[in-house]
């Protein structure tokens, strides 16, 4: 997998970063991620973020956040920063950003505060093959394909939602197992269990698993799987 000129190696990845904590949201290295920011502690974050190497972790509070400060939820371990690749501000002082999925780090140490939003000292160690092309190179997923893409229609169709299915064919399985990872409306424990994958081939099978076990349930008012 190529790397762009502009995107940090492992040993260029930052020991501090800001951290964007949203439940139910999923970055995955080498994925494109979307965020509409508007707050005005965020939007702080990513200005200094442009000012830098450009790169926010994204982490999931904890189920614990209901019993946590509103503002300061207890947060993941794990988490995955992107890099600013796309930026626009709206006339209402919202900035429409996308993230592309760098590596995983985990939480070593949680900082101050600084403007309002959170920082964390990074530990990248455990996720080298997440950036390092010669490990990425050495790393062959076996994904069962045929199994997963009829999980993901008959859950999509469940779920009413779009996809574009001759598009997909041409998908190598790698990017298709993180798309399908990222847009699936899944609960955020089942997000971080994706994330927390060791590589590709588990998240492939834990993802085919999430959709066919969402099959079993209730279906939808109207709803009727697809095989």
């Amino acid at each position: 997998m190529s790397r762009s000129p502009f995107e940090p190696g492992f040993a260029e990845l930052p020991q501090i970063i800001p951290v964007f904590p949203l439940s139910g949201v999923l970055l995955l290295p080498h994925g494109k991620l979307p965020l509409n920011v508007f707050e005005p502690r965020y939007l702080a974050m990513v200005n200094d973020a442009l000012a830098g190497q450009r790169i926010i972790g994204m982490i999931q509070p904890t189920a614990q956040e209901k019993t946590e400060s509103k503002d300061h939820p207890a947060l993941y371990h794990t988490g995955c920063a992107g890099r600013i690749v796309q930026f626009a501000e709206t006339e209402d002082g919202r900035f429409l950003i996308t993230l592309a999925g760098l590596s995983r780090f985990a939480v070593k140490q949680e900082l101050p505060l600084q403007r309002g939003y959170r920082r964390v000292i990074a530990d990248w160690s455990r996720f080298r093959s997440d950036i390092d092309t010669q490990e990425i190179a050495r790393a062959h997923a076996v994904v069962d394909r045929a199994r997963m893409l009829r999980a993901a229609k008959a859950f999509f169709h469940m779920n009413k939602l779009d996809a574009n299915w001759e598009a997909i064919k041409e998908t190598p399985d790698d990017k298709l197992v993180t798309a399908l990872s990222m847009i699936c409306p899944f609960a955020p424990p089942e997000k971080q269990g994706l994330l927390e994958c060791v590589d590709t081939g588990e998240r492939a099978k834990v993802l085919t698993a999430l959709m066919e076990m969402a099959l079993l349930g209730p279906q939808p008012a109207g709803g009727q799987a697809v095989n």
